[in-house]
């Protein structure tokens, strides 16, 4: 079956989902159910919507920015001639039966069944790797933007380190066995560094994800973080909360013995993606969001 067909629908219709670009035939825009939105994606994605017996109604949306109207149609549209292609700009496929569209069983003729590696709108989800590449370089960041505020304490507690080092060598060469305890001015020093660290990558995270919808990381990784169940920036409630755990098992990981409980957990957060069948972290699940190929 020709993966171009099916991606269009008549614009009396107003359903939302993904359709072919009228600004670019190679790839699909989302389609609000009143306007284009600019989220777009390849045209390798599943054809979201089908018609009577899995063959797809095509008729062609307004242009970018336009509401749509009852009966307005998009480049007129012509009846297909020998040889054109369905999905060629400003034309429309044969039409079949007075059905409205309507979603198949995975058993239907020319459905393709929506996978796990999208969202329920058929957006494609980030694979893990573009996520873990996202996080490096956003935490880099993260630090050198914090640094003015924890320098003096990374800095007093390099000093108590070297110093403890010194100790543990010269006890050492002096050939005793008796161990040598880190000593807690070192904790006095690294644990306010590490709480203001987590929470310059809180702000930093929170404020990206409402103004853009992407950190610098996963800008440069080619990713968005949405909700799993609509497009767009997510709103600032599930922002702060998916920043907010992420906030809490970092600052809980720099207090001993509760540490080694909460950097467990964080480890688990960031592999939940491998196996969750959503590829949401727990983070995401708590915001109700997806990360996404933009």
């Amino acid at each position: 079956m020709n993966r171009d067909l099916g991606k269009t629908l008549p614009v009396s219709s107003q359903v939302a989902g993904w359709y072919d670009d009228p600004e670019d035939p190679t790839q699909q825009r989302y389609w609000d159910g009143n306007a284009w939105t600019d989220q777009r994606r390849p045209q390798e994605g599943p054809p979201p919507f089908q018609g009577q017996f899995g063959q797809p109604k095509t008729q062609d949306f307004p242009k970018y920015g336009q509401t749509a109207e009852h009966g307005q149609v998009y480049g007129g549209g012509s009846a297909q001639s020998p040889g054109q292609s369905p999905s060629q700009f400003g034309q429309q496929a044969p039409q079949q039966g007075g059905y409205p569209a309507y979603p198949q069983s995975s058993q239907g003729f020319g459905y393709q069944a929506q996978g796990s590696g999208t969202t329920p709108d058929g957006q494609m989800l980030s694979g893990w790797w573009r996520r873990v590449f996202a996080r490096i370089i956003d935490s880099i960041l993260a630090w050198f933007i914090a640094l003015p505020l924890t320098g003096y304490f990374y800095y007093q507690s390099s000093k108590v380190m070297n110093a403890w080092v010194e100790d543990v060598l010269d006890a050492a060469r002096a050939g005793s066995s008796t161990p040598v305890s880190v000593p807690p001015e070192v904790f006095k020093w690294a644990i306010p560094a590490s709480l203001l660290g987590a929470l310059v990558m809180f702000v930093y995270e929170y404020l990206f994800l409402v103004a853009k919808g992407r950190t610098p990381g996963k800008m440069a990784t080619g990713i968005a973080v949405r909700l799993r169940d609509a497009p767009g920036k997510p709103p600032r409630g599930a922002a702060a909360k998916r920043s907010a755990l992420l906030l809490v098992l970092t600052m809980a990981g720099s207090i001993p013995v509760v540490g080694l409980f909460a950097s467990l957990a964080l480890l688990l957060n960031y592999l939940w993606p491998l196996w969750d069948d959503k590829k949401q972290a727990l983070h995401d699940k708590i915001a109700a969001t997806n990360v996404v190929r933009v």
